[in-house]
């Protein structure tokens, strides 16, 4: 066993160099490579997040304000309609005014042709009560004047 020891001590301290220079290899790699680029990727993640993070909460403002402008057109919809509704109401009930207007005018004028009417029939009444009186006048005294006698001057017998 004693061999086997000093064999094993001898490997250590042939290995003792390389040992060391893979330790100072590992060192200054770390110092001029792996510590730079970890940085780097460190900073690409945070900007990668950090951009990922921007971006949904961009995505989370233009929801608003897409909810917003929704509820501004809805409004603005609202508003039309109701202007709509005024000026429908205003027009129906104006229109109204003018039909109740137009059966004023058309009653009195019907009123004032029937008055007319009744003037008219009243004054035939009297011209014809007048033309019935002058008739029956000259019906009277057609029947009650004396006849001429018959085959009289001017008429010839036969």
């Amino acid at each position: 066993m004693g061999q086997i020891t000093t064999q094993l001590g001898h490997l250590f301290a042939q290995t003792i160099p390389t040992v060391v220079f893979v330790l100072f290899l590992l060192a200054f790699l770390n110092r001029l490579f792996f510590k730079p680029l970890s940085k780097t990727l460190d900073a690409r993640a945070k900007a990668t997040s950090g951009a990922l993070a921007e971006a949904r909460q961009q995505a989370v403002t233009a929801e608003e304000r897409l909810r917003e402008y929704e509820k501004a057109i809805q409004a603005a919809r609202q508003e039309i309609y109701r202007f709509r509704q005024e000026a429908r109401s205003k027009a129906l009930s104006e229109r109204d005014s003018r039909l109740q207007e137009a059966r004023r005018h058309a009653e009195s004028m019907v009123k004032d042709a029937q008055a007319g009417l009744e003037k008219e029939a009243a004054m035939a009444e009297i011209t014809l009560r007048t033309a019935v009186e002058s008739l029956a006048g000259e019906v009277t005294q057609s029947f009650f004047a004396p006849h001429p006698p018959e085959g009289g001057p001017g008429e010839v017998q036969a």
